[in-house]
């Protein structure tokens, strides 16, 4: 506002016609302002305000200045605000209604050069107003995109943690669970197996608690160190089966797997003999099967309950799927001749 009243007070003194700025014209202007004020939360009102009193003050006989600037900020904030449809329809219906009234006064209007520069500086400014509207638009959905890719990343980290805390936790609790209920049954009349037992739940807690350390790591520092589970600890999982009274057989094996195969057939495997430990009736048998064919790996444990019936979806079935999911692969887990067989199919080939 301050620039608009120096520069007509500068330009009054160069134009030797008209009236020359007064209190009233001096009011005049601070009026057109003051409610650029409001432009924010009301621009639709406040640039008809503002648009029809300039161009009044334009007819009127005070000194011409840079009062146009006062309208070209309200119709840069009505085209971010509301679009340039808008703001287009706004400019020429305030500046149609202006005329008439102007018109029906007494006034004249000659069809010159003002004519269209008022229609250039009409689309100027709409022009500038809706780059910006779009550029504005563009960087917030850049950002609501990263916040969402971001939240996508937690979400996917968070699952991750969940699942590897549950496998470990899950499995060597069911481990602990079946050699504590031997050492309690054999205490008095085999002392020596309970020892084992014993031993069996000392070196089951520790790899528990190894991995747990591992995983709240992973947590504390924010990086992706956490524990990597390989079919290379195979022998050490089927000692923990055999150890809780299983007798487990192995046919075939998986070969060099990628990092994130390997993992996965890690966990969904040890999953399988941790369901095996917790819920078959009367398990005595376990046969895990690796096959390798065009471009698959096929992980199948089967064993040999009795009464087995299809399971209820729970967070070990759900991260066995959701792990083969994740690489591109799918697990089904189904009663078979009164047993259970948990059948995982991963793709080699990392998928992109």
């Amino acid at each position: 506002m301050a620039i608009v009243l120096g520069a007509t007070t500068a330009a009054g003194h160069f134009q030797t016609t008209g009236h020359p700025l007064d209190a009233a014209g001096y009011g005049w202007l601070a009026g057109a302002a003051l409610p650029l004020l409001l432009v924010r939360r009301f621009p639709l009102p406040v640039f008809v305000v503002v648009y029809g009193a300039v161009l009044a003050y334009y007819w009127s006989d005070y000194p011409n200045g840079p009062a146009l600037l006062l309208p070209t900020v309200a119709l840069f904030v009505l085209t971010r605000r509301r679009g340039p449809l808008v703001a287009g329809i706004a400019g020429i219906a305030v500046l149609l209604v202006a005329g008439g009234i102007y018109l029906a006064a007494g006034g004249t209007v000659a069809m010159d050069a003002s004519a269209a520069l008022v229609v250039a500086w009409l689309a100027a400014v709409i022009g500038i107003g809706t780059a910006s509207r779009n550029r504005y638009a563009a960087i917030r959905a850049a950002r609501e995109r990263a916040a969402e890719q971001q939240y996508r990343m937690a979400e996917s980290e968070r699952l991750r943690i969940a699942r590897e805390v549950h496998d470990v936790v899950a499995h060597s609790l069911a481990m602990i669970n079946v050699q504590a209920g031997v050492a309690a049954h054999v205490a008095d009349r085999r002392p020596e197996q309970a020892v084992e037992a014993l031993r069996a739940i000392k070196e089951a807690s520790a790899s528990a608690l190894a991995d747990l350390r591992a995983t709240v790591a992973v947590l504390r520092s924010g990086q992706g160190l956490g524990p990597a589970p390989s079919l290379r600890q195979l022998e050490e999982l089927v000692e923990r089966a055999r150890a809780a009274g299983l007798t487990v057989r192995v046919h075939g094996s998986a070969g060099e797997l990628p990092a994130p195969v390997d993992g996965a057939a890690y966990r969904i495997l040890q999953e399988s003999l941790t369901n095996v430990v917790r819920h078959a009736r009367e398990p005595s048998e376990v046969d895990i099967s690796f096959e390798r064919s065009d471009g698959r790996l096929s992980v199948r444990i089967r064993d040999n309950g009795r009464e087995a019936v299809a399971p209820e979806p729970g967070n070990g079935l759900r991260g066995m799927c959701e792990r083969a999911a994740a690489l591109g692969g799918q697990v089904r887990a189904e009663p078979v001749n009164g047993g259970f067989e948990v059948r995982a199919e991963l793709p080699l080939k990392e998928r992109r």
